[in-house]
């Protein structure tokens, strides 16, 4: 079966109606910029509902379109929290004027600064934690969102199939690398119950059962 079919088929199952969405997805596709798309905005959507997570912090943040998809899970489970974090200025001004046109700024808290370090100067623990930066820098996000998900909470990963270049065993760039040891982290971690859900470019599921 060809793979390009089903991620395609996946995006039609996904369909919404939501303006503020649509333009968020049309300036992606205009800029280059890498969003994780709605086939798994509405995974992650469906996951916090699942696991009722009231907490969400974002490694890593964009213009907001992930942090649209876990803000509307917090909302519809009661309410609760989204931590947005991106090192860019002009990428939090947009995902504040975004999201506030979604009627979601009251579920979202903004911060500029670097995501690992932001999340150890956090205080409290999480139902989920999603992780979208450097790809070198994924196996110190594990090491740190290890201690901070709560127990039944979930990490999520975005681009462990790193457009397929895991599979090539010459590829020993620091990106690759860092997903490589990421994930093996995960796996053979008795804490973790885990599973790559193969949407877009590869989402990591992790369930903390400890």
């Amino acid at each position: 079966m060809d793979w390009q079919r089903v991620q395609d088929y996946l995006m039609q199952l996904s369909h919404h109606n939501d303006p503020v969405l649509s333009e968020m997805e049309e300036f992606a596709r205009q800029t280059h910029f890498p969003i994780i798309d709605r086939a798994v905005g509405r995974c992650c959507y469906l996951l916090c509902r699942l696991a009722r997570v009231r907490t969400v912090f974002e490694m890593g943040s964009g213009y907001g379109y992930s942090t649209a998809w876990f803000a509307m899970a917090v909302r519809d489970n009661g309410g609760g929290l989204v931590h947005h974090v991106v090192w860019d200025d002009d990428l939090s001004r947009k995902a504040r004027d975004y999201l506030a046109r979604m009627g979601l700024s009251p579920f979202v808290r903004f911060t500029v600064g670097e995501a690992i370090a932001t999340l150890r100067s956090t205080p409290g623990h999480f139902g989920c934690i999603f992780v979208d930066i450097e790809k070198h820098d994924y196996p110190q996000a594990v090491a740190v969102a290890k201690e901070r998900v709560a127990t039944g909470g979930l990490l999520l990963l975005d681009n462990m199939l790193f457009h397929g270049r895991i599979f090539d065993l010459s590829d020993h760039s620091h990106g690759v690398e860092g997903i490589r040891k990421a994930t093996q982290m995960i796996f053979s971690d008795p804490q973790w119950v885990a599973t790559l859900l193969p949407i877009r470019d590869g989402l990591v599921v992790a369930w903390k059962t400890l």
